[in-house]
Formats: structure tokens, sequence, C-alpha cells
């Protein structure tokens, strides 16, 4: 009897330590949750981070059931705060919010062809075989533009607008199955090339289409990726329906995003129930991990649904949506 109240009273201490330090953790996933929930992120640590709040989610959920086996009441309240704080900026991205009822059919194809090492026969196979209306690529070089029309992007999308670059990430095309018009002055891109243009529909009516590239928030472009972000036009309410298609270098956890969102946009993949499949990075050690490609519609718009592509040579998945457009 006696050697069993010693060994709980050498045991006691080691529970208290345990509780504390449980409670401690709580109270870093709780800071982490108000900094996503705020939009509080900045810098060169929290902005790319920010990008893995699905995944920090899991750990939340991880760490309530640890703060369950060790009994930490302080822990285990602020844990089920936090959980449930991140379901509601997570699950309706996996869950959608119904399928896309009337409007004329609209079909989106955006791709990152990483410096224009991206495999230009994919792309065509894919907007041959998705009967692809509209094409938003990024990261166009001169010989990634060649290489597509040889594989016979023109018999299938006759129409384009943009500009190439001799490499890297700075050229950006569009490319149409019916007649476009460039246009100009909608909004001062910062960040690569971003063309914009009114696509002629048949009866008469159009679209308006931008292809969205801003620069990556790495630790030197932090800043202007957010005031790139933040440059692209909001959602009107008048003229031309709009779509934003193209590699945003965010998620839906960024506040620069959700602000963007907030003008009265809506993410064709986060709709749809997809809009926890990542994108990025593709054809690399890692698996792809974030969705930082999208295709946005202003409010005359809706998606029927979504779906992503590997594309050899390129370190983004491409983005297919299928759209319904009102007006």
């Amino acid at each position: 009897m006696r050697e069993s109240v010693e060994t709980e009273r050498r045991a006691r201490p080691r529970r208290v330590w345990r509780r504390r330090v449980a409670a401690g953790v709580a109270v870093l996933f709780a800071a982490g949750t108000a900094v996503r929930l705020g939009g509080l992120e900045a810098g060169v640590f929290l902005v790319p981070m920010v990008s893995f709040t699905p995944y920090f989610a899991l750990a939340a959920l991880l760490m309530l059931g640890v703060a369950a086996l060790l009994r930490s009441r302080a822990a285990i309240a602020i844990m089920l705060a936090v959980c449930a704080c991140l379901a509601w900026c997570v699950l309706p991205r996996a869950i959608g919010g119904g399928e896309a009822t009337g409007g004329r059919a609209l079909r989106v194809l955006t791709a990152n062809l990483n410096g224009g090492r991206g495999d230009a026969t994919v792309i065509v196979d894919l907007a041959r075989r998705l009967n692809v209306d509209v094409l938003s690529i990024q990261e166009l070089t001169y010989a990634a533009r060649d290489r597509l029309a040889a594989a016979g992007l023109a018999e299938l999308l006759p129409y384009h607008l943009g500009r190439a670059d001799h490499r890297g990430p700075e050229g950006s095309g569009l490319y149409s199955r019916y007649p476009m018009t460039e246009r100009t002055g909608l909004f001062r891109p910062v960040g690569h090339h971003m063309p914009v243009a009114e696509v002629s529909l048949p009866g008469g009516s159009a679209v308006e289409v931008v292809v969205v590239h801003p620069v990556a928030p790495v630790p030197s472009t932090v800043p202007e990726w957010e005031a790139g972000v933040s440059s692209l036009p909001p959602a009107p309410a008048s003229g031309p329906p709009r779509i934003l298609a193209g590699d945003f270098n965010a998620t839906l956890d960024h506040a620069v995003f959700r602000r963007l969102l907030g003008t009265g946009y809506t993410d064709a993949a986060a709709s749809t129930g997809q809009g926890l499949t990542p994108t990025w990075p593709y054809g690399r050690s890692l698996p792809p991990l974030v969705a930082i490609d999208h295709v946005l519609t202003d409010g005359r718009g809706s998606a029927a649904g979504v779906q992503v592509f590997d594309v050899p040579g390129s370190d983004h998945r491409a983005l297919f949506a299928d759209l319904r457009i009102r007006g």
C-alpha cells in the first residue's frame, strides 16, 4: 500500500507537467488560428505558412486527441475552440455550394508552363479532350508558344493574344475558340504580364477574361506579391461577366485573396467541393500540397465542375473549370 501511494505521488508531478505542456501547445495553436481568422499574416514566414492551414487543421485534431488522453481540461477547451474555428475556415471548400444551374457553358483551362517547360502536347490534348473554349497560359516562352502551335493548338483555339518571353515567368497568353478583343486600362498589373480580353461568344454576348499571375511570395517579393493580388480588378456589377484565371500564387487562406473574393467573386474549385485539391508543387520529391491556381467568376457565373490534370515538365497542375455564365 505504501509503495502504491509513493508511486502515485511521484507520478503526479509528471502528469501536471505534461498537462501544462499540452496547454502551452494549445495556446500556440490558438495563436496560429487567430492569425488565420484575423488575416494577420505578414512577412516572409507567416505568408507562406498560412497556405498550409488545412494541414494545420489536421494537426489541431491530433492535438485535441493528445489533450484528451492527458486529461488536460485547459488544453481540451482551447483545442475544441481551435478545431471549431479551423473547421469553419476549411470545410466549406470541401463541401461546395451546389451545382451550377442555367447559363451558357464556357469551358476554361488554366496552366502554368514553368518557364515554358510544360509539355505542350499534353496541354493541347487536354484542350481537345475537354472541348476547351478559353485557355489561360502563364510562363509562356517563345519556344513554348511555338510548341503549342506545332501540337495543333491553333486548330482548336484560333484566336490568341498576350505576350511571350524568352525565358522565365514573365510571359502570359490567352487562347480562345471565339474572337477576342484586347482590353487595356482595366487595372494596373503588379507582377508578370496579365493580359485582359473580351471574348465574343456566339449570339452576341461577351465575357471578360483576365490572365492572372502575380509574383510568388518569396522572401524578397512578399510586398510585391500582396500588391499584385490587391491590384486585380474587383468583381463588376455591370458590363460583361468577368473571369479571372491563372496562377494567383495565393490560397483561399490568404487574407488578400479573401478580400478579392469579397468583392463578389466565387472560386470555382471551392464552390464544387474541390477547394482542397492541390495544384502545386508538381513533379518534385513532394506531392502537390497547396491550391494556388484558380478560376474565379463574378456573380453572374458559377461552376458545374472542376478537374485538375498533371502536366509533365511543369511544377503546376492544370486546372479545368466547366462554367455557366448568365447575362
